[in-house]
């Protein structure tokens, strides 16, 4: 009797678990963007959302939640309840960089949230204004080394992956530069654009508009292969700092103990976008690389990531209240 019992509730849940796949979604979704608008995550974000929305016909909404370099956001996302109606567009900088530099950080990306989908990577780019006195990297490192720290260079933030390859950059040229750090990739790019700072570390897509229009003179590129958005641009490896490797991942997040059903289908969806010619194209176009997984390895890809980047933060001694 007990058995039958039990084989009955295991048939009820796995009913009601497709049941749930099946009328999912019923209601819009919201995607956090821990950034503020005009960045490389809300472009991303917004064109996953609108794409979705578009041909899903799911409506998915993007939020703009940003501060503390993303972790507002992701904090956010994480305390939501776990229905799939609530996910969050995140980045290496604020689940697997962000927890070594932060003392008091209130979510652990390995246990509060899910892995869902991965959209698309890039590498960080070293951009100057197209008035810049350096035309090459060479430069920069000249220079800094005949007046240690008198040139500056603006990022999104403290705490982020481009911040940090700041860092690692400075570290293997043997250089000081003085770092600036913003609220976000707008204010960094209208402050190197108007001169207020020498140089600016930034994802590709951030600064992709500007480098097309003539504006920014890109340096170069941090990953150990070129940008295919930007083959011209040589990496920091080619210019003789070798292997240096830096670069930055998005993907979707949903908060912990959501369905696994729902995860699948979320991923499913967005799996099926990135294969579209238009999607790997419009993403091409921003400067990232599109990029499918599953969310199994998409979480194993976090985890990875995760541990890595702690001994890197903890060798820089960079820490942050």
């Amino acid at each position: 009797m007990i058995r039958k019992l039990l084989t009955l509730c295991t048939l009820a849940l796995a009913f009601a678990a497709t049941a749930h796949a099946d009328t999912y979604p019923s209601k819009p979704i919201r995607m956090v963007v821990p950034f503020p608008p005009g960045g490389g995550t809300d472009i991303l974000s917004r064109l996953v959302a609108n794409k979705l929305t578009e041909t899903s016909k799911w409506t998915v909404v993007a939020d703009n939640r940003a501060g503390a370099g993303g972790t507002i956001g992701i904090a956010e996302a994480a305390r939501a309840a776990p229905s799939g109606y609530e996910m969050v567009m995140g980045q290496k900088d604020n689940m697997v960089v962000a927890p070594w530099l932060y003392k008091n950080l209130s979510y652990d990306p390995t246990k509060d949230l899910v892995a869902v989908a991965h959209v698309a990577y890039t590498p960080v780019i070293i951009v100057t204004r197209s008035e810049s006195k350096f035309k090459t990297l060479a430069d920069v490192v000249n220079a800094a080394r005949a007046q240690p720290d008198a040139i500056t260079y603006g990022s999104p933030g403290n705490g982020t992956t481009i911040h940090l390859a700041g860092e690692i950059f400075k570290s293997a040229a043997n250089i000081k530069l003085r770092h600036v750090p913003y609220k976000g990739s707008n204010a960094a790019m209208m402050d190197v654009l108007a001169g207020n700072v020498d140089l600016m570390v930034s994802s590709v897509p951030s600064a992709m508009a500007q480098i097309k229009s003539g504006k920014l003179r890109p340096l170069a590129v941090t990953s150990l292969r070129r940008s295919s958005s930007l083959p011209d641009v040589p990496t920091v490896a080619e210019l003789g700092y070798k292997d240096f490797d830096v670069s930055t991942w998005y993907g979707l997040f949903m908060p912990a103990s959501t369905p696994k059903d729902i995860v699948a289908k979320v991923n499913a969806e967005v799996n099926k976008l990135l294969a579209t010619q238009e999607m790997k194209d419009a993403i091409i176009g921003q400067g990232a690389e599109p990029q499918a997984m599953t969310p199994e390895q998409f979480g194993t890809l976090l985890k990875n990531d995760y541990q890595k980047w702690k001994g890197i933060v903890q060798a820089s001694g960079a820490t942050i209240e």
